[in-house]
Order: C-alpha cells, then sequence, then structure tokens
C-alpha cells in the first residue's frame, strides 16, 4: 500500500549507507580560479604576479607584500551581475541575478631593517580575506523533449529494489538510490512491472509516446572565501620571497526545481498517467580547506620584472544537506483501495545529512613579466599553468568517489592555460587601466564546460595616503546543464556572461 510521505513529521537522516549524487562539476566549482578582489587587480585582469605592491596581487603572488613601501590596508566592494541565457531543444530562455557584497578586506605591515649590514632590507606581513567565488546565481531553461521523460530519472533509481521496500519501506532508512526511486512510486512516476512484492523492475507512468514540455530552474547563493596569512621579505635590491598560508571556507545554498507537462502533440494530456509533475531539490553544502603559495619576484634589469609562484593543491573538507519533494497530477492514478489520486504531494520532511567527504583541487604554476616605464605607467603578463585530471574526490576507497576520480582522468584536460594581460597609464594623480584574460576549459572536449573570455578596465585616483580605484570586468563562458544526473541526460546549452563593478578604498598608515 502506498505510503503518503507528507504527512511525516520531520526529522535528521545521517545518510552513510551511500553517497549522494555528487558529480565532476561539484569539483570543479571549487577548483577553477576567478579573477576578484581590489580594484585594481580587476582592472588589470590580475596581471600582477610580477608587480606586488597590491593586496589581491598577493594572492597570485606571495611575494608581492614586500614590494608595499608603506603599511596600508583595503576594503573593497563589488557589484555582480549575471545573465544567463539558455537553448534548449531550439527554445531560448534567459535569466539574470544582480548582488551587493564587500568581497576584499585586509592590510599589509612593512617593516624595515635598521641593520645595515644585513642583505635582508625589509620584511612584511598580511592579513587578507577574499571571496575568490561569488556563487549567486539563476538559470532558466525551457523546451519542448520529443524523445525522453524524466520519470526515466525515478526508473534508473528504482530498478533493482525490491517493490517491497517502496511499498513498506521508510524513506529515512533508506540508501540515496533508494530514496529516488521510493519518491517516484509513492508520486506515481512510475509503475512496477508486476504487482509481487519481490518485484525489481519498473517503467514510467507516462504515454509511450509524445512530447514532453520540460522546465528546469536553478538558483544558488553563497560564497568561496578564502583568508591569507602573509609573510614576505626582500632581499638587498632586486629580490623578494614570500609565503601564503591560506584557510578556506565556503557556503553554498543550491536549489534546483525540474517541471515536466506531457503534451501528446495534439492536447495537452492523454488521460493516461503522469501528466506534470515538478521535482524539487535543495542542498546546502559547506566546509573549509587549507592551501600554501609561494612566491618570488625578482628585478631582472631596470625596468623589468620577472614573478614566479606556486600554488599547493586545496585540500577541502565538504558537507552535504538534501531535502526533496515531488508534487503533481495523474490522470488515472488510484491508491489500493482504488480511490482516485489525482493530486500528488509527496514531501518527506526528511533532511539527509551526508558523511562529510574531501576534494582536492589541483595545484598551480605561475609566471610573470612586467615592464615599468618609470613613474608613467606598465604593462604586464601572467602565464598559469594548471593540471585538472589531478583533481580528486575523497574517501578513495567509496566506490562512488573511485569512479568519479577515474571519470576525471578520463576527461580532464592535463595541461590547462591561463593568460592575463594588463596595462597601466599615470597621468599625475589619475591612472587609467586594461586588461584581457582567457582560461581555457578544464575538460578536454571544452562543451561541458567552455573557455571563458574576459575583459576588463578602470582607473584610479591617488589622493595621497589615500587611494581611490574603480574597475568594470566583463566575462563570458559557456558550459552544458544537465537537468537530472540519469535516466534522462539531455543537456541545455548555457551562455553566461559576467558583469562586474569594484570599488577600493586604500589607506597608507
Amino acid at each position: 500500500m502506498k505510503i503518503y510521505i507528507s504527512i511525516f513529521t520531520a526529522l535528521l537522516c545521517f545518510s552513510n549507507m551511500e553517497s549522494q549524487e555528487i558529480s565532476v562539476a561539484d569539483a570543479y566549482r571549487y577548483a577553477i580560479d576567478n579573477t576578484t578582489g581590489t580594484a585594481r587587480f580587476r582592472a588589470l585582469s590580475g596581471a600582477m604576479g610580477a608587480l606586488g605592491g597590491d593586496l589581491s596581487a598577493i594572492n597570485v603572488n606571495p611575494a608581492g607584500s614586500a614590494v608595499f613601501a608603506n603599511n596600508q590596508v583595503a576594503v573593497t566592494a563589488s557589484n555582480f551581475n549575471v545573465k544567463n541565457n539558455s537553448t534548449y531543444f531550439g527554445k531560448q530562455t534567459s535569466d539574470s541575478n544582480n548582488s551587493l557584497e564587500i568581497n576584499q578586506a585586509g592590510g599589509v605591515f612593512v617593516f624595515e631593517n635598521n641593520n645595515s649590514n644585513s642583505d635582508w632590507k625589509k620584511f612584511s606581513l598580511g592579513l587578507n580575506y577574499e571571496n575568490t567565488n561569488n556563487f549567486d546565481n539563476k538559470l532558466y531553461s525551457a523546451g519542448l523533449n520529443p524523445l525522453n521523460s524524466g520519470t526515466r530519472y525515478f526508473v534508473n533509481n528504482a530498478n533493482g529494489t525490491k517493490l517491497k521496500l517502496l511499498e513498506d519501506g521508510f524513506y529515512d532508512e533508506l540508501s540515496f538510490t533508494q530514496q529516488q526511486g521510493f519518491l517516484g512510486y509513492q508520486g506515481y512516476l512510475i509503475t512496477p512491472l508486476t504487482s509481487n512484492l519481490n518485484n525489481e523492475s519498473y517503467f514510467p507512468n507516462v504515454a509511450a509516446t509524445g512530447n514532453f514540455y520540460q522546465e528546469n530552474e536553478v538558483v544558488s547563493t553563497g560564497y568561496n572565501g578564502k583568508f591569507n596569512f602573509n609573510f614576505a621579505t626582500q632581499y638587498k635590491d632586486n629580490l623578494y620571497l614570500g609565503i601564503n598560508l591560506n584557510a578556506h571556507f565556503f557556503d553554498l545554498n543550491k536549489s534546483t526545481s525540474f517541471y515536466e507537462d506531457y503534451d501528446d502533440g495534439i492536447n495537452r494530456n492523454a488521460n493516461i498517467g503522469i501528466q506534470e509533475f515538478r521535482f524539487n531539490n535543495n542542498t546546502y553544502s559547506y566546509g573549509n580547506g587549507f592551501s600554501l603559495q609561494l612566491g618570488a619576484i625578482a628585478k631582472i634589469a631596470t625596468n623589468f620584472r620577472l614573478g614566479l609562484a606556486y600554488e599547493s593543491p586545496t585540500w577541502m573538507t565538504i558537507n552535504d544537506e538534501l531535502t526533496q519533494t515531488v508534487t503533481g497530477y495523474c490522470a488515472d492514478c488510484v491508491d489500493a483501495n482504488g480511490v482516485a489520486v489525482n493530486n500528488i504531494n509527496q514531501n518527506p520532511n526528511v533532511t539527509n545529512i551526508y558523511e562529510p567527504y574531501s576534494i582536492q583541487t589541483p595545484s598551480k604554476y605561475s609566471g610573470s613579466l612586467a615592464y615599468v616605464f618609470g613613474k608613467k605607467g606598465l604593462i604586464s603578463f601572467d602565464y598559469g599553468l594548471k593540471d585538472y585530471s589531478n583533481t580528486s574526490f575523497g574517501p578513495a576507497s567509496d566506490p562512488v568517489f573511485k569512479n568519479l576520480n577515474q571519470v576525471i582522468v578520463r576527461d580532464a584536460r592535463k595541461q590547462t592555460s591561463e593568460y592575463r594581460v594588463g596595462a597601466e597609464y599615470r597621468i599625475e594623480q589619475v591612472s587609467l587601466r586594461g586588461g584581457y584574460r582567457f582560461e581555457q576549459s578544464p575538460y578536454k572536449n571544452s562543451f561541458t564546460i567552455g573557455n571563458l573570455t574576459s575583459y576588463s578596465g578602470g582607473l584610479g585616483y591617488n589622493f595621497g595616503d589615500t587611494k581611490l580605484d574603480l574597475a568594470y570586468t566583463f566575462a563570458k563562458r559557456d558550459f552544458q546543464e544537465q537537468f537530472l544526473p540519469q535516466g534522462m541526460t539531455d543537456k541545455a546549452l548555457i551562455n553566461s556572461k559576467n558583469n562586474t563593478v569594484t570599488l577600493t578604498l586604500a589607506f597608507e598608515l
């Protein structure tokens, strides 16, 4: 007899029997770099590895704090606007999101060495916090799918599970896969092949032919933050060395809502099975991590600066919590007593809290070259190299994570390049800036996530002990959004455009 899950009382389910639905994209969310930070750094597209003298430049090359001549504190606010244009089976839709936040705050403190006999001229301590990624975003896709129904997701998860579990079992005692089958069965989205309680085969409760109008909404909020504890020193007049110890923090709320409406091409419904349903997932992810960076800047000639830096992998611990609901309308569904059940509302009122797992992001090597035109301006170039095949989930003994790690090794680009170019020209107290950035996709195919292209510009005014900087950044990237993890794997093509305005106020002490 089917159970009406909506009458369950709220409780917590601590799940260690089977991992939740995790994908490679979850790892790349934390592994992909973003140009964030101060307005000057953003205006130069982050091409500051050989320059230093900026709090966000320390994130590229920790030796940069020793370039500061004086103590400095700075705070930065940014307005982020993202617009996502979606194409799904020929239908185009769009959605956008706008957010304002304080995304950087920190300071550098410089200590001169008064010992004239020492080659170590000074050292510096830096403390800086930045939101390395803003997760605030909205996606909306819609279209008429002539091939696949979303009910296949529930069929795939239910197959292999005895009907007795789906009828008489308790949701909070099932594995994740069984829970998905349970929701599909209790929501009348799937039908068992036989009524035998040992049955393990199921099929979709929709008409065999027809079109499926589908919508998918994704709303996310949150951030990925990074706190640097920096130490750097100057040796003689031409060499700067530095190290960062980095603490990472992240908090992400992500809600997805998949909607399907059956359309046989003539009438809205064929009076058979499920006519429409909505599948909601709300995921809360949070955790922390650690990484370190080493860097050096050398004055190789009067006007030339050379920078080298290494960033270790980030070792992260992730915690996930998940809630789900299914609602819908069925034309001819009946319960065990033969009573019509048209309106479906399956809400377990259960929050699944999963065992923590780990993600290791790839390390990064960076080289930088800058030419300084005295006090008139500069031009700078940064090159970064990262091997995304070194991204991994843990514990590696878990069969789900083992399979994901194999997929990463198979599909990830082993030599991903990033180019950043920046220029600055000074007219008395005014500085004019511009930059360009290109980053390759972490995937070999460049379709799942495409290459990133970004342009930037800005200006600054030096009041003496106070500096005010303004920057504008435009970035675009294409990627594919898969509505459901399995069963129905059709994808929408998303063209994402980000426009960011950044303002930084800095004080020399």
